[in-house]
């Protein structure tokens, strides 16, 4: 009803589930988007699963730490 259409309401939907599932997670949810929608084009389909906040978030602290050494 407030989305425009009933694709618009779904498109919305995943939005909010995955901003949702960044908080829960303890995750910045404009970084994790930005950080995946950069990165997603190259990276492989065999691990998506990277960029599951959780899994993000850990890689990320990981990353950083290697390049503090």
């Amino acid at each position: 009803m407030f989305v425009g259409s009933m694709k618009g309401g779904e498109a919305a939907a995943l939005f909010y589930a995955l901003a949702g599932t960044c908080r829960l997670n303890g995750v910045e949810p404009e970084a994790w988007f930005t950080d995946v929608i950069e990165r997603i084009g190259n990276h492989p389909i065999n691990r998506i699963d990277d960029f599951l906040p959780w899994r993000w978030q850990a890689s990320r602290l990981t990353n950083d730490l290697e390049k503090a050494a």
